[in-house]
Parts: structure tokens; sequence; C-alpha cells
């Protein structure tokens, strides 16, 4: 069963084919635009207004705190009763450093915030603070599916793993068009969406 969305779709498998279609295609608007200049970074509000961006023509909930408790291959999220505290807690993280980004990054991943899409909202935070912060961006597909999910489910115990396979990601070639949109791909292919490549979607010729 799927989630319930704006559109009226029942079929899970549905759902997320055209949640990835709709995404991607605000994802490369979000940047092509140059709305992405306008997001607050390294906040939960900024991290919010991706969310809504991605996902407003999809679900309610869009840029919502969640009000459900969220569990994934074993690990439970943040508890929600907790979760608005969590927020206040993470907007207070440095992010001078390295280290400092990505703990805060893990920290973000623990709250888990929203219903739905939150590592493909969150992976986009993280280079805006590293790109802000350190001039510097993840090109994510030199990171590794399998690495960077057992890396992820590690992290609230030990970020040796994540911070390795990130520093050794990470490129000053900070305005590159091109590292973006395969970076959300890449992005969409770690959570199992790898329907439609961006590229494919920009192109007029395209069919669905």
């Amino acid at each position: 069963m799927a989630l319930e969305n704006k559109l009226g779709i029942i079929s899970s498998s549905e759902l997320a084919r055209v949640e990835e279609k709709i995404t991607k295609e605000k994802a490369k608007k979000l940047y092509d635009s140059g709305d992405i200049k306008n997001i607050e970074v390294g906040t939960f509000k900024g991290l919010s207004d991706i969310h809504r961006y991605l996902f407003e023509d999809i679900y309610e909930f869009a840029g919502m705190v969640r009000d459900v408790n969220l569990a994934k291959r074993g690990f439970s999220f943040a508890p929600r009763i907790y979760l608005k505290e969590a927020l206040k807690d993470i907007d207070s993280m440095p992010e001078n450093t390295f280290d400092e980004i990505v703990e805060k990054y893990v920290e973000m991943n623990i709250a888990h915030p929203f219903r739905e899409g939150n590592g493909r909202s969150t992976r986009i935070w993280l280079d805006l603070i590293f790109k802000k912060n350190l001039k510097k961006v993840v090109d994510w597909e030199k990171v590794d599916k399998e690495d960077y999910l057992l890396a992820m489910e590690r992290s609230p115990i030990k970020d040796i793993e994540i911070k390795y396979l990130l520093k050794n990601a990470l490129t000053d070639d900070i305005d590159n068009r091109t590292i973006f949109m395969k970076g959300i791909d890449q992005s969409y292919y770690y959570e199992g969406y790898n329907e439609y490549s961006i590229d494919d979607l920009s192109n007029p010729s395209f069919k669905q």
C-alpha cells in the first residue's frame, strides 16, 4: 500500500516511479533556476525548504516534521516526541571542519525528520554545507552504494567509515552542473530509484 499522496496513487511501485520522475525534475529546477542559492545553509529550516521543494507536488507532509516513529533495517530513528528538540540541537552543532560537518550530517540522519525522502534531501543539504564552509562538494559517483549504506548504518556508533568515504570523494569543482546532476541520480540510486536518468528527463525527445 502506497503512502497517502496528493496524486491518489495506491500502488507503491507506481508511486515510486512517479515520485522519482517528479522529484528529479524538481531537483533539476532547484539547481537550474538558482533557487538553491536561496536555501539557508546548515539549518533544519534549509533542509525543510529543500524537502518541500522536491516533494510538495506529491505529499502534504513535504517540509514538515514527521508525527510518526520511523525505523529502517532494525534501526529506530529519533522518537517523534523528542524530534523537535533534537533538531534544535543539530542546528547548534558547529560545521567549521570536515569532521564537524559529517558529524552534523550523521546526527541529522539519526533524526530522520521527514516521513519520506530524508536521504535524498539531506545529501543536497550536506553538499551545501561543504560548499559554503570548505569550498568542496561530494562527487557522489565516487561513493559506492553498498559502502555508503553500510557506513551510514554504522555511523551512529562509529562514523570513521562515512568520513573516509566522503573525504575521498570531495572535489573543489563546486559549480559543476554535471557533478550536481549525476549526484542526484546517484543519491536516488542509493534509495532504489533508478528508472529515470536526470539527463533523460531534461531531453525534450525523451519518451516515458
